[in-house]
């Protein structure tokens, strides 16, 4: 009797995984024709493929990451992730300097679209112009020939991911309200995340005076958070103010592009 259990428990079992593998053919069929009626969708609109990235998910296929096999034809994107990535490793490493290698995925989104021509170039001046960057160099052998391609911030985070094999530290940091790029391989303590977060509502600066008073700390940790924020350049101060001022270049709105401009053209 109970082997007459187990050979039907076996038979419903096959049935069933016979029945799955159908649905997931005949899904991943339909995702095929979906993707060649709306290629050009795909390409072009960043919230469309974010989309179509998440359905992808759901069987398992990447069909955006490499241009080899099937999908990459089909979809005629190439190695746009690879491709986009060299662009956020230029962005990163120009400017790396100036902000320690942390700043907002927005801002890297900003200067990508400008560094594909998506921006008005009379916007600001480009960081790719300024310096002898290697990077800068690599971004222009590796550019994709559309460069047109609208991109979203779902794109800069997948490609960011392509970046971790080369262990070069490039991650996104969620600080505060805020999604930060880091570039380089460092782990933000508490206390330099809780400054930091804190930076995001006082305009880009802050000092031990606001940091005790929202923050409650001692005179020691508050010195002992600001130096280690100093030491690894994220931070500048501002000795001329009393209390002296801490400033993170990673936080610095649009119209401040000019402080980037200027002192790498130095």
């Amino acid at each position: 009797m109970q082997e007459s259990y187990q050979r039907v428990g076996q038979t419903m079992n096959d049935s069933q995984l016979e029945q799955l593998r159908g649905q997931m053919e005949t899904f991943r069929t339909n995702l095929e024709n979906f993707a060649r009626l709306h290629r050009k969708d795909i390409q072009r609109d960043p919230v469309f493929r974010m989309h179509f990235q998440k359905m992808c998910a759901n069987i398992g296929v990447d069909p955006l990451a490499s241009s080899k096999g099937y999908w990459g034809e089909l979809l005629g994107v190439g190695d746009f992730y690879y491709e986009l990535g060299i662009q956020i490793i230029d962005v990163c490493l120009s400017t790396r300097a100036l902000n320690g290698g942390l700043m907002e995925l927005s801002e890297v989104k900003r200067r990508v679209e400008r560094m594909r021509g998506l921006r008005d170039n009379n916007e600001s001046t480009s960081t790719t112009t300024h310096g002898s960057s290697s990077s800068s160099r690599w971004a222009s052998i590796t550019m994709p020939k559309d460069t047109s391609m609208q991109i979203s911030e779902d794109d800069l985070l997948r490609s960011i991911k392509t970046l971790a094999p080369l262990g070069s530290g490039f991650q996104v940091l969620q600080i505060g309200e805020k999604k930060m790029v880091s570039s380089v391989p460092r782990e933000l303590n508490r206390d330099q995340s809780a400054i930091l977060a804190l930076v995001q509502n006082t305009n880009g600066h802050i000092n031990a005076i606001v940091i005790h008073e929202r923050l409650g700390w001692e005179t020691g940790r508050i010195k002992t958070a600001l130096d280690t924020l100093l030491e690894d350049s994220l931070m500048w101060i501002d000795q001329q103010a009393e209390p002296h001022e801490y400033w993170v270049p990673g936080f610095f709105e649009q119209e401040e592009d000019e402080i980037y401009a200027s002192t790498t053209s130095s």
